[in-house]
């Protein structure tokens, strides 16, 4: 049987199998055909509305809604994997659809894939080994994320886009429909193609989420400057760091781009950029 908290009210259709050890939340619904390993904790109100398989050291946050066929835990796809013990952490609110895949991490990783609250992943999307993914993200339709990949808050990836592992996608970003990202996307950028290349700013979600018109001119007036074609990225940086010095947008893409990661930054297709 289950180890369950306190007060709990569950509803565990018969045909599902919830090994010994796993925790099971107040409120939570399990439909039929569901296996739920003995490590797993889900949080309360989450529902496993049929055929689910959630295994490894999983934790699924409260009112987690997850669909028929979705593999949740299950070994990572990494052949250097030898089975050490690792996890992964799904925040609350989250809407998994059907057949969606995540994986715990591995040792080169952290041992750990954390995905943030309130976030959608729609039909055949994958979460691959030791992503981290922001807050109110979409993986629309079969997104494939590959390993170590991150993805900020609220950025949008359309359907049948792949990223390269290791890539950073900034907050706010909006990846086109079967994009390839083999490169970082800038925080409020928007990529489109194969391989992508930056097609501007992601002006429809900046309108959505309330930025104001003076937010979204000086953003707009500063990506211009960044990917002008005289001077290098790295002149060019610091030269929009002293002008927008006050803005906090800009600074996010900033700091973005200072930070850097392993792989380069997605540019405009007229742009070709070194950083030094």
């Amino acid at each position: 049987m289950a180890t369950t908290l306190a007060g709990v009210r569950t509803s565990i259709h018969p045909s599902s199998i919830i090994e010994s050890g796993a925790r099971i939340g107040e409120g939570v619904t399990i439909g039929p055909f569901c296996h739920v390993g003995p490590d797993v904790v889900l949080d309360e109100g989450v529902v496993l509305l049929s055929h689910v398989a959630v295994s490894g050291v999983t934790s699924v946050g409260a009112r987690c809604k997850v669909f028929p066929f979705a593999s949740i835990g299950h070994q990572p796809q990494d052949l250097k994997y030898r089975g050490e013990r690792s996890t992964l952490t799904i925040g609350a609110d989250c809407v998994i659809r059907e057949g969606v895949t995540m994986n715990p991490g591995t040792e080169s990783g952290g041992l750990a894939t954390v995905v943030g609250a309130r976030c959608a992943f729609l039909a055949n999307s994958h979460v691959a080994h030791d992503c981290r993914v922001g807050d109110d993200v979409v993986l629309s339709n079969n997104v494939m994320l590959a390993g170590h990949t991150h993805i900020g808050d609220f950025a949008i990836l359309g359907g049948g886009a792949a990223v390269h592992q290791y890539v950073r996608i900034g907050a706010h970003a909006f990846i086109g429909g079967l994009s390839g990202v083999e490169h970082d996307v800038i925080p409020y950028g928007m990529a489109l193609g194969n391989r992508a290349y930056l097609a501007g700013l992601n002006l429809v979600g900046m309108k959505r989420r309330g930025f104001s018109r003076e937010a979204v001119h000086d953003l707009r007036r500063a990506y211009r400057l960044l990917f002008a074609a005289e001077g290098t990225l790295k002149e060019r940086v610091e030269d929009v760091a002293a002008e927008f010095s006050s803005h906090p947008q800009v600074q996010e893409i900033l700091d973005f781009i200072r930070e850097g990661g392993d792989r380069a930054i997605v540019t405009p297709r007229e742009v070709k950029d070194s950083a030094a």
